[in-house]
């Protein structure tokens, strides 16, 4: 006669009908749970505020401690002028206030590239100004130079190609190559060469507009350079303009 084992039967135990619907609800009570935990999140993060992205940037207008001499006569009144015809001083002028010769000096060779009669109209050489910003991705210089392309255009969306591919817009023959020029100068000078100034040659250019070219690329290399060492912040008020 067989004996009757007393072992348990191997596998795992089941579950009864109950514990099941049980199991079934908790999960689904989890998961309710979950969401509308998820949903306050949401919610909390979407209400929060943040700071606008150019805050501080009319206060903290480079990251060194520079303290500021006291203007010239000339500078003084040059700074007024500026309120006067614009409504405020670029912070590029505050930020060389801290040595007047330097201020002077910037001043004057920027009027001189920028303002002083040229072959090249002020738009072309605001043109440049950007493109040549672009290629070194200086953020002062491609917001308040981006403003004026798009002020001496009455065109917004030129500005903004300028900033973001001047490749992209549709360029005259000789805005092209000026462009090309500015910016093959800005990235590799050493490779420049003869059929470079043809080519500006061919669009129109004299020789005179060929040097104009080169001063207002050069003058922005170095412009760019300073502003991206000393995180130079453009004043808040160009980013609206001209829009």
């Amino acid at each position: 006669m067989p004996l009757l084992s007393t072992a348990q039967p191997h596998g795992p135990k089941r579950k009864s009908p109950e514990e099941k619907m049980a199991k079934k609800s908790d999960k689904k009570s989890n998961e309710k749970t979950n969401k509308n935990s998820n949903k306050s999140v949401t919610k909390k993060v979407a209400t929060k505020e943040r700071a606008p992205a150019t805050a501080g940037d009319d206060t903290a207008i480079t990251a060194l401690k520079l303290a500021p001499d006291p203007l010239s006569p000339e500078m003084a009144a040059y700074f007024q002028k500026c309120e006067e015809k614009l409504g405020f001083v670029p912070n590029v002028l505050q930020a060389y206030a801290f040595d007047n010769a330097k201020l002077s000096a910037f001043v004057a060779m920027y009027n001189d590239l920028m303002l002083a009669p040229s072959g090249l109209s002020k738009l072309e050489r605001e043109m440049i100004a950007v493109a040549v910003s672009a290629h070194n991705r200086c953020y002062y210089c491609l917001v308040a130079h981006g403003a004026a392309v798009r002020a001496l255009s009455g065109d917004p969306a030129l500005g903004e190609l300028m900033a973001m591919n001047y490749r992209a817009a549709r360029l005259s023959q000789r805005e092209r190559a000026m462009l090309d020029f500015a910016v093959k100068l800005s990235a590799e000078p050493y490779g420049v060469e003869e059929e470079d100034r043809e080519a500006l040659r061919r669009a129109g250019f004299n020789d005179r507009d060929i040097w104009d070219i080169a001063a207002v690329a050069g003058f922005f290399n170095m412009s760019n350079r300073i502003a991206s060492a000393t995180d130079m912040r453009p004043n808040s008020v160009y980013h609206g303009q001209a829009r």
